[in-house]
């Protein structure tokens, strides 16, 4: 087994939820998993708990509520009251107390409080807050996929999270990266900024063949036009933890493996100006 790497941790959006993938994570030293309460139908806890439930104290265990399910879809609620209920819910199923637990997309419905989505924001967290505080999670944080419109509503009455998840990689947009930034700032986070999605989906899209990330390392020549885009995704936003899905502990391997590798700082900059100089018209 490897030594134990706290800058990965294994993301199960999309995964078949194998026991043979968390062995292989342990015996490479990843001993973090993130999973989500609507993962694989909702029911990625239950599912843990059957397979692995003998694995799980070896994890630190992140997850998040704020999704619920219903006959026909899913359905996003920020109501203190079911998301109090959700996490009691997941340290039911899971057989353990989660380490963390984030709120899930928050922005969905914050856009249809408006012009009270200052005070849902607040009730959410401090609902999160008090969970924790009880003792059924070790800690909670804020999860976002589009964090535009969150750095506004935070100020100084507003509960504080321990952790922050946002989009990272070379496939996130100006707007959403200096957001993340804002966010991060606005919530005094320090060293607790979590990566997601650092491929924007899949490492087999089109888009990896054209373009080569080798470019934003220090002598990356070594390195695969895979790692190189993994290893970025720390600095696209500036995030110290990665959240990243696969079905393959080769895969995972490959990505610890670009940990060695150094990112161009330089580079890095040059890139997000490059980003923010693209007319307003055009998507970012």
């Amino acid at each position: 087994m490897r030594d134990s790497d706290p800058r990965v941790v294994l993301g199960l959006h999309r995964s078949r939820h194998e026991r043979r993938l968390l062995t292989g994570a342990l015996d490479l030293g990843v001993t973090a998993i993130d999973t989500s309460a609507n993962y694989l139908g909702f029911r990625s806890h239950e599912v843990l708990a059957q397979i692995a439930s003998d694995l799980l104290p070896k994890f630190t265990l992140s997850t998040k509520v704020g999704y619920f399910p219903r006959a026909d879809r899913a359905e996003h609620s920020l109501d203190p009251t079911r998301l109090h209920r959700a996490v009691e819910q997941a340290a039911r199923d899971l057989g353990r107390e989660p380490d963390v637990v984030f709120l899930h997309k928050l922005e969905h419905s914050l856009q249809e409080a408006a012009p009270h989505n200052r005070d849902v924001l607040a009730l959410a967290c401090a609902a999160l807050a008090d969970a924790a505080t009880q003792g059924m999670c070790g800690a909670w944080g804020i999860a976002s996929w589009d964090p535009s419109p969150l750095p506004e509503l935070i100020d100084a009455t507003t509960p504080k999270p321990s952790a922050l998840m946002v989009r990272a990689g070379l496939l996130v947009g100006i707007r959403t990266l200096d957001a993340a930034d804002a966010l991060a700032l606005a919530l005094g986070m320090s060293g607790r900024v979590w990566g997601m999605s650092p491929f924007g989906g899949s490492t087999g899209t089109p888009v990896w063949d054209r373009i080569d990330p080798r470019v934003f390392l220090r002598g990356g020549a070594g390195l695969s036009r895979v790692q190189a885009a993994f290893r970025a995704a720390y600095r696209l936003p500036q995030v110290d933890i990665i959240a990243v899905g696969t079905d393959e502990p080769a895969h995972l391997s490959e990505l610890i493996g670009a940990l060695a590798g150094e990112v161009d700082e330089q580079a890095i900059r040059q890139y997000r100006s490059l980003l923010r100089g693209r007319s307003p018209g055009q998507p970012v």
